[in-house]
């Protein structure tokens, strides 16, 4: 019997349709059959989600093998809207674009992304059943604190209430911080009463049902999240009330011929006008005689400070400190006094010449400031070191012996 052969017909290439498909030969007995192999279109990777700060560019990338003659299409999943097919853009969108490698892989590009480009993203083959897979786009914005919404520098008196509000926009929503531009801490009350101290307060609002003068100064409302960069407002808590003067020591002496310096503390807000008067009530010019200093401790408090230099018996007397404001005025008084330092010099001399015992009791009595310093007690219409008498007097005495003896040691050198 004759043997009978089949002729496989030459490769052509394969038409378009719904897989691709390979040729192969096998023998069968002594029969040539063809056998069909079809790949079907398969997806290599899983697509990347994608988060972008509004108005950066996003790029998604779907690899596709074995496409053969499917189509690749790219659909925003929430609306159903077709966005490209294969090639060509069919949305009405010129910040898109779609590209492909002439191998396997597709990309759809977004430019200056917007918050309406958030959403799911699909990668679609025309399979039957079709075949696809997606990725999220997420567009963030920094925050951006909302000027019209937001408080500004305000003022409120001493005891009465305060609000500072700071609103931002962002997405995700902007969580606010406040803190005080010193780094001093938050006080904190409830409607209880209590009150609490925290480095910084959590929320949109910060209140201050009684607010004190310690609360002035500035605050920052900071707005964050999680998107750089972070962005602060700066608010400034005025806290007005009328003048106090502490006076630490109302009664200062000195012996003759040496410098003292006289101090008030003063807390006044709004910044108050500060001087220096004899109890007369005349005013103390700085010049060569008086220096006036004032060393700000605070927004609302200060250090007046009067030196006096070379004093004589005039300068001895009464000094107010004087401190005014639109709210008021307040004073407060120091009594400086002589030191005598030379009643008994004649007892401790030792045989010194008077010039000798004057010229070291003048060197070391200008090395003194405020020799005493005190409160002071009323007693008819003068001012007078708080204590009895006696006590003033022996006070008195041990002052004069340790001045003569400082004395009689600098001449033994």
């Amino acid at each position: 019997m004759p043997t009978r052969t089949t002729t496989l017909p030459a490769p052509t290439t394969p038409p378009r349709r719904t897989m691709l498909c390979q040729r192969s030969l096998a023998i069968l007995f002594i029969v040539n059959v063809p056998i069909v192999t079809c790949l079907e279109p398969e997806f290599t990777k899983p697509m990347s989600n994608i988060t972008v700060p509004r108005g950066r560019d996003a790029t998604f990338t779907c690899v596709v093998n074995n496409l053969g003659g499917y189509r690749v299409a790219w659909i925003k999943a929430d609306t159903k809207a077709i966005l490209a097919i294969h090639e060509h853009v069919i949305t009405n969108n010129a910040r898109l674009s779609v590209t492909h490698n002439d191998f396997n892989t597709w990309t759809l590009s977004i430019k200056d992304t917007r918050p309406e480009d958030r959403g799911t993203y699909m990668c679609q083959v025309n399979t039957d059943p079709m075949k696809s897979q997606s990725a999220h786009l997420e567009v963030v914005i920094p925050p951006d604190i909302i000027s019209e919404e937001t408080s500004g520098d305000i003022m409120v008196p001493e005891g009465g209430s305060a609000k500072l509000v700071c609103k931002a926009r962002g997405y995700p929503k902007p969580a606010i911080v406040w803190k005080r531009e010193d780094n001093s801490e938050i006080i904190m009350r409830t409607s209880s009463g209590s009150k609490s101290k925290v480095s910084q307060a959590e929320g949109e609002v910060l209140s201050f049902p009684i607010i004190g003068r310690s609360e002035m100064g500035s605050y920052l409302c900071i707005a964050s999240n999680g998107v750089p960069p972070s962005v602060s407002k700066r608010m400034m808590l005025q806290v007005h009330f009328r003048p106090l003067i502490e006076v630490p020591n109302q009664l200062v002496g000195a012996p003759m011929r040496t410098m003292v310096t006289l101090s008030c503390k003063v807390e006044a807000s709004p910044k108050p006008i500060n001087y220096w008067t004899r109890e007369n009530n005349e005013m103390i010019i700085p010049n060569d005689k008086y220096t006036v200093t004032e060393e700000i401790t605070n927004m609302y408090s200060a250090w007046m400070q009067l030196v006096i230099k070379d004093l004589q018996p005039r300068d001895f007397g009464g000094y107010k400190c004087v401190s005014k404001n639109s709210l008021g005025d307040a004073e407060s008084g120091i009594r400086l006094y002589e030191i005598k330092i030379q009643d008994r010099k004649n007892e401790y001399n030792g045989g010194s010449s008077d010039n000798d015992f004057d010229n070291s009791a003048d060197e070391h009595s200008n090395r003194l400031n405020h020799v005493y310093q005190g409160s002071l007690r009323e007693s008819d219409s003068t001012l007078q070191p708080r204590g009895n008498s006696a006590a003033s007097s022996t006070w008195t005495r041990w002052m004069h012996y340790l001045l003569v003896a400082m004395a009689l040691q600098h001449l033994a050198r």
